[in-house]
């Protein structure tokens, strides 16, 4: 290459490569892990990858390519002739190639892929005679006619399909296979009509059209509306485009000595260490991971389990088999992590064709990071950034009661683990539209393609009759963490009726099932369910996250149930009691009414002494529960026309039960109805008007920590956090309540009463103000839900209408409600850790707001230095294991 001109492809085989591993972002995954296993001498396919610099220039130019490309592409090609010892487009003696996408993140089926690209009328002759097998050449041409059509003239696949169909069964035919030679070109000519009659001119036989036809095929396929939807679910920028991957042809379909197949250095559902995957003779890749033949076992050990008649890849080729396993030790070896790889056998020789970092499930993620720490493949910090935290959330759900009883309907392929039920959709939309009206479903289709990415997201889980444990189905479920039963034969689907039969049972849509994805039975009706055991893998791997992490992990709970939950997954004590949530249950919601309706302190003070044993007996609860470790609570936050009735039938159950007239409850909600509730009159404000409900609370609290420590012997110290404070003088007033009922009980009980009293920030001013507050403030506690509705002035319940647009145009890089806004809301945040510690150095401080369970702002807290983190009790695990990658400085790599 002359100095000055751009890179825009690099080449690779015959045991050396111009790329490397670690250049992903040029070459792509696929071009990246083609190059490394060139260098490790491994047997690779001749090829070479154009950059996904050569995309981005391509969008950014009109689609049209750079100046060099075809020049640089035409003396690949000659290197790969070299080595092949063929000649592109020659009649004789062609090379033939296929054109692959290979993105930077692994995108499973999102993008098109052309297979055996070269051949055509001239040079499939010369494929039948120095192949000796004419059947294999028409095979392989009718199959390029079909994938080139359809990626890249637009010819849908059915058409296609329909005159196989038809002319195997006016020959008698069931399989493919049973077409000869000569069935095979009548077919061609067909299909080159049907090219002729949808596409409007002949199917291309010029190699070098073909080639620049899939070329751009593939680049227009980063942009199609399927990859554009798995790139918004996966957070892939657009900018990092895709690469192509040029590659000499081997043959899975030359006969019984040739196959292809799909293998993982480990089982991606369960991390068992041993091969895994499945392969079929006489085929080639397409076949395999389309679901379009059920494939074989490689392993007897899974023949065996599986009950297959079919022999497996130890039994049929053993020496491929061999060698398959020979390379699958050194390849985990050099990337140090499970491997899902493609290959082919051509005439009894294996060729590699593919390696990358296999997804897997959360189980699968955690035994696999766990065992390769134990084979001291990687270390225990590398163990804990292999985990994406969002991902131990399958870990965290249902599995069926091995007790209940199971109406077993069908049985296929367990092909992602986990069980859900739901109503029977047959099409995505119809998946998107139940979600959107909080309904659960189950996606139940032939075979799922790319387009159904929508569907899959929306649904509890997928069902397929058709493709295996590597279909599309199964690969994209177990990324996303659904369960998946795929190849369930025994179904018939019938999308125009909309039902589904199998052994004289027949269900429609609506009706409800239930799939579990690791035995892969499909029962009919819903079936009871468990609670995940978190022991084992999961257990130790947590228990170095635990070692590594300098933040604590506290839960948001309100509730007993709450509690126990938060503590069985982890949680060092409670960051957020919401007080509020207890004045609604059973009797307490008529004293409150009364203290609300009544007209002077006298009264809410007698109904307030009504309450006080029920919150009382709440606190001593959860401080028992909690034995030894922080509780914060907070004080009464929401407006009080929200305990008030709301419908004419409450009306009179309050005049019932307080003998209260309906005029002056009426006249009342009037009184207390507001125009913006959340701005309203709330929070710190009503222990300011109404002194006497914080009293009757603090009562509450510090009467409970004295019972509590009395019956546990562990010390109770309860945090009492004030809400929505925008000055020292608020918390103040507040905070001289609190103190004097503290000193009031500790006199009455004589016990000395350990305390603190802090403060939620979740108003600008309040950080602005953090020094001010801090002198009297003993914890903040960063109420960033409230915080962002009043910095961004977004509503939280209607933000939905309008954030779409602006994630989607970049003006917010994510929804800032599920992940901090750090240019904004953070720097309040870090503007009042600043000014708080500034006259209060040890003043402690944490994020009870829903970003304290989300691991991109579990990150942000590490970096301001708060002390804890606080969030719903199941995501305390993923913020142990979030808060120890934050501590460590790394942050989980996805699969790719």
């Amino acid at each position: 290459m002359t100095s000055g001109t751009a890179k825009w492809v690099y080449t690779f085989g015959d045991g050396k490569a111009e790329g490397k591993s670690q250049m992903r972002d040029l070459l792509g995954g696929k071009g990246a892990n083609l190059a490394e296993m060139s260098n490790l001498g491994l047997p690779v396919p001749p090829g070479f990858t154009i950059t996904t610099e050569v995309c981005t220039a391509y969008y950014e130019n009109g689609q049209t390519y750079p100046a060099e490309l075809k020049a640089q592409v035409a003396i690949a090609l000659e290197q790969v002739g070299a080595i092949t010892g063929k000649t592109f487009g020659d009649a004789a003696n062609p090379l033939l190639v296929s054109v692959r996408s290979g993105a930077r993140a692994s995108m499973p089926g999102m993008m098109d892929t052309v297979l055996n690209l070269g051949l055509n009328d001239a040079t499939v002759a010369a494929l039948a005679e120095s192949s000796g097998d004419p059947r294999f050449a028409y095979d392989s041409y009718r199959r390029f006619i079909t994938m080139y059509s359809n990626v890249v003239l637009g010819v849908e696949h059915h058409a296609f399909e329909e005159a196989l169909e038809h002319y195997k069964e006016g020959k008698g035919f069931d399989l493919d296979t049973e077409l000869g030679a000569d069935d095979w070109k009548h077919l061609i000519e067909k299909y080159k009509a049907i090219v002729v009659e949808e596409h409007g001119s002949p199917f291309p036989q010029g190699a070098e059209d073909q080639l620049w036809g899939a070329i751009g095929a593939v680049f227009d396929s980063w942009m199609i509306p399927r990859a554009k939807k798995y790139r918004e679910l996966n957070a892939i920028p657009e900018s990092w485009g895709t690469a192509v991957n040029v590659q000499a042809m081997v043959f899975g379909n030359m006969g019984d000595t040739s196959a292809t197949g799909v293998a993982f250095t480990r089982n991606p559902s369960t991390g068992e260490r041993a091969l895994y995957g499945e392969f079929l003779i006489n085929a080639q890749g397409e076949d395999v991971v389309a679901g379009i033949r059920t494939p074989q076992d490689i392993t007897e050990k899974a023949r065996l389990e599986a009950k297959s008649e079919k022999p497996s890849m130890e039994r049929a080729m053993p020496e491929s088999y061999a060698e398959l396993t020979r390379i699958y030790g050194i390849l985990e070896t050099h990337y140090r992590d499970m491997q899902d790889m493609e290959f082919t056998i051509e005439s009894g020789k294996l060729w590699m064709l593919q390696t990358r970092n296999g997804k897997r499930t959360a189980k699968a993620a955690l035994r696999i990071a766990v065992d390769l720490a134990g084979e001291g493949l990687i270390t225990q910090e590398e163990a804990i950034a292999r985990i994406e935290p969002g991902a131990l959330d399958q870990l965290l759900h249902p599995t069926i009661d091995p007790k209940a009883e199971r109406k077993v309907i069908a049985q296929g392929l367990p092909a992602s683990p986990g069980a859900a039920t739901g109503e029977i959709v047959f099409n995505s939309e119809d998946a998107e539209t139940l979600r959107k009206a909080e309904r659960k479903c189950i996606l139940v289709r032939i075979e799922t393609s790319p387009e159904d990415i929508h569907g899959m997201h929306a649904s509890e889980g997928i069902l397929t009759t058709r493709g295996g444990m590597t279909s599309h189905a199964a690969v994209v479920a177990r990324g996303m963490g659904k369960p998946c039963v795929s190849g369930v034969g025994s179904i018939r689907i019938d999308y125009k009726a909309q039902t589904l039969t199998v052994g004289g049972v027949t269900l429609k849509a609506g009706d409800r099932i239930t799939i579990d994805g690791s035995t892969g039975q499909v029962l009919q009706g819903e079936v009871t369910m468990l609670a995940p055991e978190l022991s084992g893998d999961f257990a130790t791997l947590m228990g170095w996250a635990d070692a590594y992490r300098t933040m604590k992990v506290r839960a948001n709970a309100d509730t007993p149930t709450d509690a126990r939950t938060a503590r069985d997954f982890g949680a060092e004590g409670i960051g957020l009691c919401r007080t509020e949530h207890m004045f609604f249950e059973g009797d307490r919601i008529i004293a409150v009414r009364e203290m609300i309706l009544a007209d002077d302190a006298e009264g809410r003070r007698a109904a307030l002494a009504k309450i006080l044993p029920y919150q009382r007996q709440d606190f001593v609860e959860l401080f028992t529960i909690m034995s030894g470790l922080p509780v914060t609570i907070r004080l009464l936050d929401p407006p009080l026309h929200e305990f008030l009735p709301h419908s004419d039938a409450e009306v009179k159950e309050v005049m019932d039960a307080t003998g209260i007239a309906e005029d002056r409850i009426r006249h009342r909600m009037r009184e207390l109805s507001e125009f913006n509730p959340m701005l309203g009159f709330r929070g710190c404000r009503l222990a300011i008007a109404f002194p006497e409900i914080a009293e009757m609370q603090a009562r509450a609290i510090f009467e409970a920590a004295v019972q509590a420590a009395q019956e546990t012997g562990a010390p109770v110290t309860p945090e009492v956090m004030v809400p929505l404070v925008f000055s020292r003088a608020e918390f103040d007033i507040v905070k001289a309540r609190i103190d004097a009922t503290a000193k009031a009980v500790s006199e009455e009980t004589g016990k000395a009463i350990g305390y603190q009293v802090g403060t939620m920030i979740e108003l600008p001013r309040a950080a602005l103000k953090a020094n001010e507050i801090a002198a009297t403030a003993e914890f903040f506690s960063f109420g960033t839900n409230d915080l962002t509705q009043t910095a961004l002035g977004i509503s939280r319940d209607d933000a939905a209408t309008f954030l779409g647009p602006y994630t989607q145009k970049g003006i917010l890089a994510a929804d800032p409600f599920v992940t901090i806004d750090q240019e904004g809301v953070g720097e309040l945040v870090r503007i009042g850790v600043e000014r708080g510690r500034s006259v209060r150095p040890d003043i402690k401080l944490g994020i009870c707001g829903e970003h304290g369970g989300d691991p991109a702002s579990i990150g942000f807290c590490q970096e301001v230095g708060l002390d804890y983190v606080s969030c719903s009790p199941y995501r305390v695990p993923i913020a142990r294991l979030a808060a120890a990658q934050a501590a460590l400085g790394k942050v989980s790599a996805k699969e790719g």
